[in-house]
């Protein structure tokens, strides 16, 4: 299913005839491709959701823009389709289990109340974590099977500088990998 407006995809059925990637494949491009990792958070009616993303990117500094897709088929994403409002938090190895908690399915992601609170605005926000932005969500669009979201950050904190000993959280080949040192390559 494309959610492409219908001459949007007339256009590119004109253009591109043959059919697309399949999803396996595209799936294999992108799993030699790392991403860091984030858990993004909301207020839902039934009560915080959560969810791992590793589509997180800011896309402007002026005004402070960042963009995350989620999937049609996660748990949490009625939630923040309907939230004004999302807390991100960026994520290093010292997180990973924030990272993992949020990425499990069918467990209560916020039943251990010592591992988070809400902003005073009513977001639910992980303690400890490197970094966290609270973001108005400004716009919303269908893309295929998930949506994008475009939010501007209002709030935000760092409260971990990135050090040596934790090293970046990345997701690749579907699993968790640490940066570090030993990655680094000189020119």
């Amino acid at each position: 299913m494309t959610n492409l407006s219908p001459a949007l995809a007339a256009d590119t059925a004109t253009r591109f005839p043959s059919a697309s990637l399949g999803a396996d494949d595209f799936k294999a491009l992108f799993r030699g491709h790392p991403s860091g990792v984030s858990v993004i958070t909301a207020d839902g009616a039934d009560g915080p959701v959560a969810l791992t993303a590793s589509s997180v990117a800011s896309i402007s500094v002026d005004p402070p823009l960042l963009v995350f897709s989620v999937s049609a088929l996660s748990s949490a994403t009625p939630a923040i389709l309907a939230a004004d409002s999302i807390v991100v938090h960026l994520l290093d190895a010292h997180d990973i289990e924030v990272a993992k908690l949020a990425s499990t399915s069918g467990v209560d992601r916020f039943a251990d109340r010592d591992r988070w609170t809400r902003l005073a605005t009513g977001e639910p926000i992980y303690h400890g974590v490197r970094a966290w932005t609270r973001a108005a969500i400004i716009n919303r669009f269908e893309a295929g099977s998930s949506t994008v979201i475009v939010s501007q950050a209002l709030q935000g904190a760092v409260t971990r500088e990135p050090d040596s000993e934790a090293g970046p959280l990345v997701y690749h080949n579907r699993t968790w990998h640490r940066l570090g040192e030993h990655s680094t390559i000189d020119d």
